[in-house]
């Protein structure tokens, strides 16, 4: 097996290391987060350990569950550094205008001239495939693990189908079918095929439900970095109004949002600080003081911007009076012309304790899934109502809106608002409601039909004939 940065690749899942080596490589750098401010590592014992007797201690099966945030943290699809989504595919729709040198990674996907030969979609594609060898390795570990305690079992267990279910979800939504992988057996992982969307997004949908049953309802960290039954319940949420189940994703949301001990509203200053009540789930920082790759990525202190900039079209969009503008950019100018960047996260320096967590899931998601849920069943009333607790939090009267037609183009508008810079949501709610190239022609002048996918890395499509035929346009 080649080894380089911890990518693997579903090809290079052979022989030639079996689990033992996998765990050792992959309990090495992690770290258990189990308070606030908490950066402890956990090592390997002094004697060598068999991947089965790594789950048979609750601090070492801990590890290996956390190590596998620590990647998604640092890197794959879901980092908030330049390479990760939140970026890509800003510069990819309208969100963003890239500023970076031909060189730099983004001016492709800004220019949208995407092609198989990537190296950031091949990392994308290693990168998360390696996560999810990560969770197999952990279900399967953590299975067979008798001297752990059942509730940590059952805890173990929930978190990595979450973690597998997240992961396809938003490769199956930038790649189309892909292979759903569930085993560490390299026999059956050497040559996956690709299986149709709908199959994959039956399959999220089983180890979500699954992930609900064995998580407990609170938090086993006080910083929710480690997510419990309501984060794959507003996860299930989402995959069901991606898959229009408005009934479902009506009632999942509403279950997430009923849970006011755990989450209820807050200011807009207070949304991305570490303890912000909003939050669903969060990544904890590598160490101590550091702060969000998010807040290093997108904050710039002096014109021209160094990589990118929220788009004149994001900025007009805003209505006047919307906190959200206020709050979540930031203008900066040489005197002559201004720029403005996304300032969600506002540190990105270190700081004496870490002050910004990465948030993935957010309450206002729910009442966004819950109120475009309810108008496609025809509740006018109570679509107006959830969008209503949205728009008032950033200081915005009631919507005027009051058709379906009206509630649905209202919702949309206020999920650009509130999500830009967040993990592609803009991408993905276009792409969802068949919008995509009324948005995006003529706005971005590289954009072409079959821009709805990504490639399939070509490595990938060399060494695994069964991920052919290549997605159309490449």
């Amino acid at each position: 097996m080649k080894i380089n940065n911890h990518i693997i690749s579903l090809h290079l899942f052979s022989n030639k290391w079996n689990n033992k080596k996998w765990m050792l490589l992959l309990l090495l750098p992690s770290y258990f987060l189990n308070s606030c401010d908490s950066f402890v590592e956990v090592g390997l014992p002094n004697s060598q350990l068999t991947s089965q007797g790594v789950f048979e201690d609750k601090a070492t099966a801990n590890a290996a569950m956390v190590d596998i945030y620590n990647k998604i943290r640092d890197n794959g699809l879901l980092t908030g550094n330049s390479s990760g989504i939140s970026n890509q595919l800003g510069n990819y729709t309208d969100e963003l205008i890239c500023y970076g040198s031909t060189a730099s990674a983004s001016i492709d996907f800004y220019n949208n001239a995407l092609v198989a030969t990537n190296s950031n979609i091949s990392g994308v594609w290693n990168g998360s495939y390696n996560q999810i060898y990560g969770t197999n390795s952990v279900l399967e570990g953590v299975k067979n693990a008798l001297a752990l305690p059942a509730s940590d079992r059952d805890q173990l267990t929930g978190e990595a189908l979450f973690v597998r279910a997240l992961i396809h979800l938003y490769l199956t939504n930038l790649f189309g079918d892909i292979p759903y992988i569930t085993t560490t057996d390299y026999k059956q992982n050497n040559s996956p095929k690709r299986i149709p969307q709908t199959e994959v997004y039956d399959k999220i949908k089983t180890d979500l439900k699954q992930a609900i049953e064995l998580l407990p309802e609170s938090y086993v960290s006080t910083e929710k970095v480690r997510p419990n039954k309501y984060a794959a319940i507003a996860l299930l949420a989402r995959v069901d109004l991606y898959s229009e189940n408005w009934a479902e994703a009506l009632e999942n949301a509403s279950k997430v949002i009923s849970n006011t001990t755990l989450y209820k509203w807050t200011s807009l200053d207070k949304v991305f600080l570490k303890n912000s009540t909003t939050t669903i789930w969060q990544l904890m920082p590598a160490v101590k003081g550091k702060n969000t790759f998010e807040g290093e990525t997108f904050i710039f202190t002096a014109g021209p911007p160094p990589l990118t900039a929220l788009s004149s079209g994001l900025m007009d969009a805003f209505s006047m009076g919307d906190l959200r503008k206020s709050w979540w950019t930031k203008a900066v100018t040489n005197g002559t012309d201004t720029w403005y960047h996304a300032y969600k996260y506002k540190e990105f320096q270190n700081t004496v304790t870490s002050l910004e967590y990465s948030i993935i899931l957010r309450l206002a998601e729910q009442y966004l899934i819950r109120a475009e849920a309810k108008a496609h069943l025809n509740d006018a009333l109570g679509a107006s109502q959830d969008l209503n607790a949205v728009r008032n939090q950033a200081g915005l009267g009631n919507t005027t809106a009051i058709t379906i037609d009206e509630l649905l183009e209202a919702v949309l508008k206020e999920r650009r608002l509130e999500f830009f810079t967040e993990f592609g949501h803009r991408f993905f709610d276009l792409k969802r409601t068949n919008t995509l190239d009324s948005a995006l022609t003529g706005v971005k002048l590289g954009w072409d039909a079959k821009d709805h996918l990504w490639p399939i890395p070509a490595t990938e499509l060399a060494v695994n004939p069964n991920l052919r035929p290549q997605n159309p346009g490449y």
